[in-house]
């Protein structure tokens, strides 16, 4: 019996399938402008085309990689240089094979003794991060701080929120959480994870502040400390404030160092979501994002997004891992070790929601090391270069108005003729399948959001599509 068997498939034939899997997922890559960009399929149409029960007996392996045939036309293909909605998810060869990696060796890495490489690579891999981007060293595993990968800003923002809780309450919020009624401050452009992350912390909706944004739509200092204080006059208890490092509306930056001294003022646990932006900070000349970062206590931004690492893979960085550790942390005896014991090493099951943990640091690992910083570095200074020039076209254009900053490689644009015809041009242009657009509304106007990230998309990739939106719009009278 080969010792494979157990697998259902030899040693032989699970490298002649996997070849086969590699040659389909480079194929796509090859071809992946043949597709239209946003799907077309209507709700319930991929799932009818499927069959209706599963088989009695195992099919060969080369019929099911057939079956994506049947899926693909139910794809939105994030991956195309055509692809400009939302933020970039950009992927890269080498996180895609890291990923294959992790997901062979099948590694579930909740424990340092369950698999020593997946704690120290993520530790490491992390700290290298934090001089990449030039962060406070307080979140270095060294410091009393340090870092660990999440799935996603959503997670790593709701680890924040529990470390505030427990900051707030002196650990005491589990055990008697009606001694103190806990806020929670916003901006009126952060993030819906934030308000989603209140809720689940058990803080409530009723918890939550949205503070006013400046004609920049970043935070107003002054309107923050206006609210704690009034909060505070309650009887309420001041527990969290987040500012956003590149808003999902408009790339707004809220002004850390400023809110960052209110917060010290009362002892408030400020966190900072650059989930898109922090990966800017790569580049000398865009760490200005991050002024004021040293006032920090939490800080979480997506190399999923623009750092070339295929989602997920999210990190988050405190300033003092005890305040996580003594909130999270539940070990019954089943996952007691000497080590652990001992706090000889770390156990990142502590700092995360989920008992098991994937192996997403080896993704970091392959990414940095292939492309090195200097390439990385050049991959982000095109995207912004790319995005300012896009920024000009529109600005040259007396039919369109820039409606926002652009900071980085996001533009919010808008066609004069008002939010009807925006609407009309928005659903046209998605449903071309050339490219794909998202939308906001800012100040009650239909606006269009166009990002650039992918490390497909060219300057040509990006004048054909503004072409073709002029053209778009032309035809719409």
């Amino acid at each position: 019996m080969n010792k494979t068997s157990k697998l259902h498939m030899t040693t032989d034939e699970f490298r002649k399938e996997g070849y086969k899997v590699i040659d389909w997922i480079a194929d796509y890559y090859e071809n992946i402008e043949s597709y239209p960009v946003l799907s077309k399929v209507k709700p319930g149409e991929i799932r009818n085309s499927l069959p209706k029960d599963p088989p009695l007996k195992g099919r060969n392996y080369s019929e099911i990689i057939d079956d994506m045939d049947l899926m693909m036309p139910g794809m939105t293909h994030w991956q195309s240089p055509n692809f400009h909605a939302f933020f970039t998810c950009a992927s890269s060869g080498p996180a895609i094979l890291a990923d294959l990696i992790s997901t062979g060796l099948g590694t579930v890495g909740m424990l340092w003794e369950t698999s020593p490489s997946c704690t120290e690579v993520e530790t490491h891999v992390l700290d290298w991060l934090v001089d990449m981007l030039a962060l406070p060293q307080k979140f270095k595993s060294t410091s009393s701080g340090g870092g660990v990968i999440q799935d996603t800003a959503s997670s790593s923002t709701l680890i924040s929120l529990i470390g505030a809780r427990e900051h707030a309450t002196n650990g005491d919020f589990n055990t008697d959480r009606d001694s103190k009624r806990l806020t929670a401050y916003v901006s009126s452009q952060s993030h819906s994870s934030i308000e989603k992350a209140i809720k689940i912390a058990g803080l409530g909706k009723n918890a939550i502040r949205l503070i006013d944004v400046d004609d920049e739509f970043a935070m107003i200092p002054e309107k923050l400390s206006d609210q704690i204080k009034a909060d505070i006059d309650k009887g309420l208890t001041p527990g969290f404030v987040c500012a956003t490092v590149g808003t999902t509306n408009t790339t707004a930056i809220d002004p850390i160092k400023e809110i960052g001294k209110i917060c010290k003022e009362h002892n408030i646990w400020l966190h900072v979501d650059a989930a898109m932006a922090g990966s800017a900070a790569l580049c000398p000349e865009y760490r200005f994002i991050h002024d004021g970062l040293e006032l920090a206590n939490s800080y979480t931004f997506n190399p999923h997004k623009w750092m070339l690492t295929n989602f997920d893979c999210s990190v988050l960085y405190v300033q003092d891992r005890e305040k996580i550790i003594n909130a999270m942390s539940v070990v019954p005896e089943y996952l007691k070790t000497k080590d652990g014991d001992a706090g000889a090493v770390i156990n990142y099951m502590d700092w995360s929601i989920p008992l098991g943990r994937k192996f997403r640091a080896l993704k970091l690992w392959h990414v940095i090391n292939y492309y090195g910083v200097e390439g990385m570095q050049k991959y982000i200074k095109e995207n912004v270069e790319d995005t300012q020039t896009l920024r000009k076209w529109i600005e040259e254009d007396g039919n369109y108005e820039i409606v926002a900053p652009t900071p980085l490689n996001l533009v919010c644009f808008r066609h004069k003729n008002g939010n009807e015809f925006n609407l009309k041009l928005h659903e046209k242009i998605n449903q071309s399948g050339k490219t794909y657009l998202t939308r906001t509304k800012i100040n009650g106007n239909y606006i269009l959001r166009f990002s650039i990230g992918q490390p497909t998309t060219t300057i040509d990739h990006v004048r054909k599509t503004w072409d073709f939106i002029k053209e778009t719009a032309n035809s719409l009278g």
